[in-house]
Parts: structure tokens; sequence; C-alpha cells
């Protein structure tokens, strides 16, 4: 039986333990910034292969300097600290590690200067978010994207999460499986969640940076992984609405996610109505890559092995 761990107040720590008070500013204003680690689990090794760890933990320092939140551990010591938490809570399946940057002290007032911070890591079973072999269904949110100028896109900041769970919610309540949001000049700019990817004449498409889109690391895997495996073209352009109706093929990456075909969008099918070749190729690679069975991409996998099961008379 695994008992979840956490890294909190500078000790590692039962996860039941690990508790915040309910003045932290973090809680009240959305003063944090936080980063999501797939720990994905190989039964075969025994052992947890933590993806892209290096590159979660310098997106973490970039939301925390747009958020101006110090992080005092240096990213050795957050990597070990990781390591530590996954392989003592012995989760035997996929998992998800959160690494978590905020403002701790318990103040009323809104600001983000004269504060404490503080960092905590937890982890957590974590299956497929979405169905990645049924596909998903999604429609294009009323809820627009937040601009940058508003909340910084290119932040996982907490705050910033309500705008992506109201537009969850609304498609979910519609029977849809995820939303797509436009930003407010209404081109495409993410899923609630993910990024997007289209397939048009053997060509991926994907939205722009500027179209106020996270900077997705697995969306950077996956589009590497078409020119460099697959030889195909790549182009960060802005996307209409209308172009989601006529793609031949349509995926969401992210961290939660991973490779998830779309099949339809506002009760239009996506291509010919199945996953097509090419997100079928991507997601085959990308799968195995990140259960540590591709050697040439072993770098990107930091391995946790596990204390072998003590078995049951």
């Amino acid at each position: 039986m695994s008992t979840p761990y956490a890294y909190f107040h500078k000790q590692i720590v039962p996860l039941s333990e690990a508790k915040i008070g309910i003045m932290t500013h973090a809680f009240n204003y959305g003063t944090g910034v936080f980063e999501g680690i797939r720990g994905n689990w190989n039964a075969d090794d025994n052992t947890i292969y933590l993806f892209k760890v290096e590159e979660h933990l310098k997106r973490l320092r970039q939301s925390a300097r747009i958020c101006r939140i110090e992080i005092s551990e240096t990213d050795a010591q957050l990597s070990e600290l990781i390591k530590q938490v996954v392989g003592k809570s012995e989760i035997r399946e996929d998992q998800y590690v959160r690494p978590l940057a905020y403002k701790s002290s318990e103040v009323l007032g809104v600001r983000v200067h004269d504060l404490e911070d503080d960092l905590l890591i937890f982890v957590a079973p974590f299956g497929p978010y979405l169905d990645i072999d049924a596909g998903a269904r999604v429609q294009t949110s009323s809820w627009r994207r937040v601009e940058d100028t508003s909340i910084p896109a290119r932040a996982k900041n907490t705050g910033i999460y309500i705008n992506s769970a109201l537009a969850k919610t609304e498609a979910i309540l519609n029977g849809f499986d995820e939303a797509i949001m436009l930003n407010a000049d209404g081109h495409v700019s993410e899923g609630s969640g993910e990024n997007v990817v289209i397939v048009r004449d053997g060509r991926l498409i994907t939205p722009q940076r500027s179209d106020n889109v996270l900077e997705g690391i697995t969306l950077d895997t996956v589009l590497f992984l078409a020119r460099s495996e697959l030889g195909l073209d790549v182009v960060e352009r802005t996307i209409d609405r209308s172009e989601l109706y006529v793609a031949d093929e349509f995926f969401l990456t992210g961290t939660a996610a991973h490779v998830t075909p779309v099949l339809e969008v506002d009760r239009r099918p996506v291509g010919n109505g199945a996953i097509g070749a090419i997100t079928k190729q991507l997601q085959k690679r990308y799968f195995d890559i990140i259960y540590g069975r591709v050697d040439k991409y072993a770098h990107w996998c930091t391995p946790v092995p596990l204390r072998q099961a003590v078995r049951q008379a």
C-alpha cells in the first residue's frame, strides 16, 4: 500500500500532514506558480520515469520570476527532492508530481511584494486525463483565454486556472470532453489545459506563442519528434476557429493529456472521424519514450527505481 509524501516546510512528510493555514496569501489571492511533472510507471523495470524534469524546473523559475516569487532551492536540490518524494511514496502507477512556489504569508491584502515565499512538492496517482484511445470531442468555449496583459500567459500561475476551469466545466456540461479557448481576437489559443495542434496536407500547425499560449513542454517534444522522426514540416501561426473544422487531423498535447486525438469539434467530425495516421505515429513514439523504452531519448527521462514490492502469502 503506497503512502504519498510531500516536501513541505523544508522537510519530507506524509502528504496527509502537509497543511496550509486558511489565511495563506496564495490560497486567498492565487499568488502561486506550479509545474506538473509526469511520473510514468514501467512495471517491467519497477521504475518511475519522470519526464523532462529539467525543462519543467526551468519553466517553474520563469513563472516565479514573472510573479515575483523567490525559490531558494537550486535546480539540483529540487530534482533530488522530487526523486525522494516519488521514491518514498512508492506509487506503482502513473502519477503527477507538483512543485508549487507560493506566497506563504498569512496576511490579507492584494500584492506580491513584501511577502514570504515557500515551495512545496507533492505526488499523487494520475491516470489518463482524456481518453487517448477513443479520442476527444471538443467545443470552442464562450470563455476567452485570458490576455497576457491581464495575467501572464507564460506563467503557470494558480490563479489563472479559474479561466480554464470555467471553460472545462462549460464543455463537460454541454456534453463534450474538453474546451478549446479563443483569445480576445477570436483566434485559437489552447485547450483548458493543453496545447493545440492540427494537421493539414501533411503539415503540423500550432498557434503562435503570442496568441496567449502557455509554452508547452510536451508540445515542444511532439513537434521535435514530428520534424526529426517523421520529417514533417511544422508551422507556428495564427489559427482561426473555422480552420479546426477543415483540419485533416487534430490533437491536444500536455503533461496531463499526453497526445490526445480530437475526433470532433463543435459537432463536426475531424477528417474522416477516426484517429489520423500522423497522430497515431506521434502518439506511439511519445509513449515509448516517456516509459523509458527508447535509449536514444533516455536523457529526457529521470528514472526512480522503487523497492521490490513485497508479495503477500
